[in-house]
């Protein structure tokens, strides 16, 4: 179907930027059956120039099977993925994928390596670590993947971690290993998974998506003076009246003993805080992005963050970067759980932050905002 041209839907992009090759890595599910066949569509720029020529590439997952929900990450032996897999709209089990990168980087055909998991291993939207800075600590190392422990349901403590180590000269020797379960916090998922989040002027709520990890899972390598690899990632527990906070984890040490360095929860007493996106600068500074919403209030984006002298596990303030003057209706409850905090590459210090925002009452008509911040430490 890609790289030409599939009659059907087009859903689920994801646009990374490869920092070690200076490349752009742009994909997005096409689905050519009703959503019931589906292909990923992967297409990597010949340069760093966004808007110069791509290689594209096509994966088949077979007929009538749909590879839902797709996640990526940039590693330096290969783009892996994650997908939540589904035949005839039955849930067939959560799947990782290695694409192979060096071949991509130079059009050249590109193999693909999977892993399918089974609906009785209770994986649900994997997400795999998507590195910042320049390298990883050690060549060779496996990508991490990792999801919401598999025996959650409503209230859990847990995270599970995956080594996902790919050889693409004998597929047959790749492995995905795991779990090892990592002991966080006891949450409890906002709306229980579901459909709570309030808005104003409206009795139409919105998806938390409080069952599953929030893109990205972003990897750091830092070296020198105390060494180590860190890895953040969020997602949206419940927090008494206002719905939904953003749970935040600090992770180090995935390829030895992984421990949660540091962890915490942002809320608000008043707004529900969903659908969080976290980054980690070149210093060790942190940011969080996030939608925010209540019943008297339009879904609005803002952000928060800290830097390694406050107290553990803690935020600074919360900052509003921009207010939505509507609120989504029409029966549509998905919200923005595509918005990603990227570092950018220039300076290893700019944190952008994409999200969605209504800017008047309805649905599909949502508008995408582009934020840009830094600490000031950093330069």
């Amino acid at each position: 179907m890609c790289p030409g041209r599939v009659v059907g839907s087009y859903t689920d992009p994801v646009v990374l930027y490869d920092k070690a090759a200076n490349r752009w890595l742009v994909t997005i599910l096409a689905s050519a059956n009703g959503f019931n066949t589906g292909v990923e569509c992967i297409a990597v720029s010949a340069t760093s120039d966004a808007t110069g020529s791509y290689h594209r590439y096509s994966f088949s997952f077979g007929p009538n099977l749909l590879n839902d929900y797709p996640k990526f990450g940039v590693w330096p032996d290969a783009y892996y993925a994650s997908f939540n897999m589904f035949k005839a709209m039955s849930f067939l089990g959560a799947q990782a994928c290695a694409f192979q990168r060096s071949a991509m980087l130079s059009g050249l055909t590109a193999k693909a390596v999977c892993f399918q998991r089974t609906p009785g291993q209770g994986d649900f939207t994997f997400l795999a670590s998507d590195m910042d800075g320049s390298s990883i600590a050690t060549t060779g190392e496996p990508n991490f993947f990792v999801e919401l422990g598999e025996t959650c349901s409503t209230t859990c403590n847990v995270l599970d971690l995956f080594k996902f180590h790919v050889n693409f000269t004998t597929p047959t020797l790749s492995t995905f290993t795991g779990p090892t379960a990592i002991t966080v916090a006891t949450f409890t998922l906002a709306c229980g998974g579901g459909t709570c989040i309030p808005q104003t002027g409206t009795t139409q709520q919105l998806d938390s998506l409080g069952d599953r990890l929030m893109f990205r899972l972003a990897y750091r390598n830092f070296t020198g003076t105390g060494a180590h690899e860190a890895l953040v990632v969020t997602h949206s527990v419940r927090t008494g009246s206002a719905a939904s906070g953003v749970r935040w984890y600090e992770i180090r040490n995935p390829n030895g003993t992984p421990t949660v360095f540091q962890q915490g929860t942002i809320s608000s007493s008043t707004t529900a805080l969903w659908m969080g996106s976290i980054g980690m600068d070149k210093k060790g500074d942190i940011a969080v992005g996030f939608s925010e919403s209540s019943s008297s209030i339009h879904p609005k984006i803002a952000y928060t963050g800290r830097v390694p002298t406050d107290p553990s596990g803690t935020m600074e303030s919360i900052d509003v970067t921009f207010s939505g003057a509507g609120s989504q209706t029409g029966g549509l409850s998905r919200w923005g759980d595509y918005t990603s905090i990227s570092i950018d590459p220039n300076d290893d210090c700019t944190f952008w932050y994409a999200n969605e925002y209504i800017p008047s009452n309805g649905s599909f008509n949502w508008h995408t905002r582009l934020n840009s911040f830094k600490f000031t430490g950093c330069m």
